[in-house]
């Protein structure tokens, strides 16, 4: 797990200026868990008050809709964060699952973890903003993608997003993930192949 906390501090250099002191507070706080795969972090109603950093592994974050049908709206990788974070700041029912999809490892963050972290840190208030902002984009992709994109595009950007996703998830959640049927998957292979 040793990799795995240098890669969250690595992360977190991404977005704010961090002393030795800080990083020591911060490498103190936080706390290690494995989720064997299938097995469910999160459940849609349930009320989400971690955020899940992957270390290794792939967790998926779904919905079920009216239908009762799963509708996969994204997946985490390693060296990302995996949460509802509209849950996890208003304390409020989770409108997603998240699932781990393989054996997986992950750094977890409580909200008083989160609220230690940004009274503590000199930028902590900064490393919360640009986080939300990164989510925000997540979710805004998501949508533009639905309305814009063709399922081609589509196809292309998740391949690009997420590096051999393909070999790693069933391909009934890769179609439900672009919004497609798995025939119409089949049909995107096939072509983007012979391109």
């Amino acid at each position: 797990m040793e990799n795995g906390i240098e890669n969250i501090h690595q992360l977190i250099l991404n977005y704010i200026e961090i002393n030795d002191a800080e990083w020591d507070f911060c490498r103190s706080s936080f706390k290690t868990a494995s989720f064997k795969k299938k097995e469910i972090l999160v459940k849609q109603g349930d009320i989400c008050d971690t955020i899940y950093f992957v270390v290794s592994g792939l967790l998926r974050i779904y919905f079920l809709d009216e239908k009762g049908e799963e509708k996969i709206f994204h997946f985490c990788l390693e060296n990302t964060f995996a949460t509802d974070y509209e849950s996890f700041l208003k304390g409020i029912p989770s409108s997603f699952s998240i699932q781990a999809m393989e054996n997986t490892k992950v750094i977890i963050i409580t909200f008083e973890m989160l609220q230690n972290l940004y009274s503590v840190l000199r930028y902590g208030d900064k490393l919360g903003r640009l986080i939300a902002e990164d989510y925000f984009f997540i979710i805004n992709d998501k949508i533009k993608s639905m309305y814009i994109h063709s399922a081609m595009e589509r196809y292309k950007k998740m391949n690009t997003r997420f590096p051999k996703i393909l070999q790693r998830v069933p391909q009934h959640y890769i179609a439900s993930y672009l919004n497609i049927s798995s025939v119409h998957l089949s049909r995107l292979k096939y072509a983007h192949k012979n391109e």
